[in-house]
Order: structure tokens, then C-alpha cells, then sequence
């Protein structure tokens, strides 16, 4: 629920026209919701304002607050270098983390709070969010509904461009949620999902795959969703890839957050690879996929379901294969464009450590079936927050 900056574009002059190879690395900036917790206990605690307003001391406005007190949010530079951006993501981490400290609460990673708090969440106070608890209180008054998320933005030449991309992508962003699954737990239990904050975010209006829109019909559209009062403003359109409202990208908005740096990295580099592969296709004017709209949100689902662990769609046959399959078939589909900007081999040997260890939610089971304690998946989801892969 963001309200920020990202990434103006680089080496695209105009909708449909592709620049010589080496002026095409397209910028890349990252949103980061986190959750601030107890350190004895694990549950949510609501000191964001005051951890947002200790760490803009140092980070300025990259420390945003978000929707509720127990969250805050990082939000990376624009760069059209992955080296950098992992940089920048864990020094934003650990600023974030050290003013939590200071307010004696920690940071953790994750979709959704592994230990619920045993009251109804604090929404921050800001204007448009009591505007927004006020017209959804059934959505605002339970904690299931804090859900924390990893926005990636590519920087384009204008909304024109941010919606061609966005049309050819819907194949391929279940792939991309399905990689970034990192909340099995809710409500103190495991829900047997995956992703358990795809489920809880989609009862917010305006959440889900985006429609197929040229820049005249998004227009129409979004004025129609704000005037009939479906969606609060426009800011409140939280399609799976949209242009920014305010700045010159697309952001895609479906992963969870995830506590592996590496995890993070790897969804930015196949979000570019992909969008620079399917640029020569835009300005050929051939059409987006048209897939039908019950396969593309039953590959959301089980996406979302099953992660890396189970069953997946070929997002061109539909028909069901490996989950990791199908986030392989993403990563060849993005593979000229990755070839393209020099982030093949990055984006390869990131898939195989993601691959081999399951992911996050794989991983936040494996914390707690070491002894069966809540408290130990919250311990290493802290820990893996603030450790930067080499």
C-alpha cells in the first residue's frame, strides 16, 4: 500500500522502440515490507511510526510507514545494476532493523506474522489509511490482514509502454509468485499454503491479475473503479503488474517478502530479464497472450498453494507440471533478455540455491518441525533477515 518513488527508465526512447543492445538495462528498484515483532515473543508490535522516524535519520524517505504500526517498508534507489541492488537492499535491512532495536523490537521477513498478536491490529495514523479503515473495517480489524509484500519496479518511458509489458507478462508472473512463496503461517498455525498472504491480500478490492488494457481503456477503467467508489483512488489498484500512478515504471506486486537476500535478487533479475525479452516482441506489434481468465488465476492458486514443492501450469499449454518446472520455463522465457543485460549466470545459479532449498515458506517449515515452536520460525526468519549472502 505504497506511495512512493522508483525507478525512471533508461535506454527506451519511446512505446515500441528498442534501443541498441548495450543502452538496454532497464532500471530496477524494490519495496520491501517487513514485520516488527516482539523479541520474547514474537508477535507483531506496533512501533512503525517510531522505527520509520529513527531510521530516516539515515535512510530519508526510503523508510516508509506502511498500513498497519507493526510494518514498515524500505524502498531501494533506482539502478540498472544487480550487484548494487543487493547492496543497498541489505544496508536498507540493517539500518531498518537497528532503529527496530532501539525501539526494542526486531525485523523479520515474512507474508504473514507467524504468531498472532491476541488483538486487532493499529493502523498507522495517516489520513488516507482512516479513510481506508473506515470504508473496509472488515478488513482492517483482524490480523490476518497484515500481509507484507515485495514490489519490484522496472523503469519504462511512460505508462503506454508499463501496460504492453504488463499484458505480456500475466503468463508469467505465477512463476514469480510461486518462487517468492514465503507465508505458510497464519493465525498461529500452518494453513498448508504456500503463500498464505496471496490468499489474505486478495480480499482487498483492486488485488489481482490485471486485465488486458491499452493506455485509453487503463484510463477509462481507473476512472470508472475510483468514481463508482470500487477503490478508494487510484493508488488503491493493486493489479499483479501496474504502472505507477506517479512515477515512470511498471511495479509487479504479487511476491511475498522474502527473508533470503538472495531470494529477492533473483525476482528482480527474471522481472528485468523478462520485461527486456519481451520488449522486441511489443515493438513488433505482436499480441499479448490471451490466456483464458479461469487458467491464469488457477495458476495464481496453485501457485500460491503449492510453491516450488508441488504442482504448477505451463502458462502457454496449461497443462499441469512440476512447480519448479514451471518457474524454469520463466526463467528460459526471460533468458534472451537476461543474456541481453549480462544476468544470465547471476539469474541461473540464484534459481538452482532457490530450487534446492525449497524456498521461504519450505524453509519456515523446516524451523518448526526442528521442535515444534512458533517462536524458532520467527528466530530464523529474524536471522536470515539481516544475513546478506555473499
Amino acid at each position: 500500500m505504497s506511495r512512493k518513488l522508483i525507478a525512471p527508465a533508461r535506454g527506451v526512447d519511446r512505446v515500441g522502440a528498442v534501443p541498441p543492445l548495450a543502452a538496454r538495462r532497464m532500471t530496477v528498484g524494490v519495496e520491501e515490507e517487513f514485520l516488527l515483532v516482539d523479541p520474547r515473543t514474537g508477535v507483531p508490535v506496533a512501533r512503525g511510526p517510531l522505527v520509520v522516524e529513527a531510521a530516516r535519520a539515515v535512510l530519508g524517505e526510503r523508510a516508509q510507514p506502511e498500513f498497519f504500526a507493526a510494518q514498515v517498508e524500505v524502498c531501494t534507489r533506482p539502478t540498472a545494476d544487480m550487484a548494487e541492488l543487493r547492496c543497498e537492499l541489505a544496508l536498507l535491512r540493517q539500518v531498518m532493523a537497528e532503529a527496530g532495536a532501539g525501539e526494542g523490537c526486531l525485523l523479520a521477513a515474512t507474508g504473514t506474522p507467524v504468531i498472532p498478536p491476541g488483538r486487532p491490529p493499529t493502523v498507522t495514523p495517516d489520513a488516507r489509511y482512516g479513510r481506508m479503515a473506515a470504508r473496509w473495517p472488515s478488513l482492517v480489524g483482524t490480523y490476518d490482514g497484515m500481509v507484507c509484500g515485495c514490489h519490484i519496479h522496472v523503469g519504462v518511458p511512460g505508462r503506454g509502454q508499463a501496460l504492453a509489458l504488463a499484458n505480456h507478462m500475466r503468463p508469467w508472473l505465477p512463476g514469480l509468485q510461486a518462487l517468492a512463496a514465503n507465508s505458510p503461517f497464519s493465525l498461529g498455525r500452518d494453513t498448508g499454503w504456500m503463500s498464505r498472504r496471496s490468499v489474505e491480500h486478495s480480499r482487498w478490492p483492486g488485488v489481482g491479475p490485471a486485465p488486458l488494457l491499452d493506455e485509453t481503456g487503463y484510463e477509462r477503467l481507473a476512472d470508472h473503479l475510483v468514481r463508482t467508489g470500487t477503490l478508494l483512488d487510484r493508488r488503491m489498484i493493486y493489479w499483479y503488474a501496474r504502472p505507477s500512478e506517479h512515477v515512470p515504471t511498471l511495479e509487479i506486486r504479487l511476491c511475498d517478502v522474502n527473508a533470503d537476500l538472495d531470494v529477492v535478487v533473483l525476482l528482480a533479475t527474471l522481472v528485468r530479464g523478462l520485461a527486456t525479452a519481451l520488449l522486441p516482441e511489443i515493438a513488433e506489434g505482436r499480441p499479448a497472450p490471451r490466456l483464458p481468465e479461469s487458467r491464469l488465476r488457477a495458476a495464481h492458486r496453485l501457485a500460491a498453494r503449492q510453491g516450488l514443492q508441488g504442482e504448477g501450469l505451463d502458462p502457454v499449454s496449461g497443462e499441469c507440471i512440476p512447480a519448479a518446472a514451471a518457474v524454469a520455463l520463466l526463467l528460459a522465457r526471460a533468458g534472451p533478455g537476461l543474456a541481453a543485460v549480462g544476468d544470465r549466470d547471476l539469474a541461473e545459479e540464484l534459481f538452482d540455491r532457490v530450487r534446492r532449498s525449497g524456498g521461504g515458506a519450505a524453509r519456515q517449515r523446516a524451523a518448526y518441525v526442528r521442535r515444534g515452536r512458533l517462536s524458532d520460525v520467527v528466530g530464523d526468519l529474524v536471522r536470515t533477515t539481516l544475513t546478506a549472502p555473499a
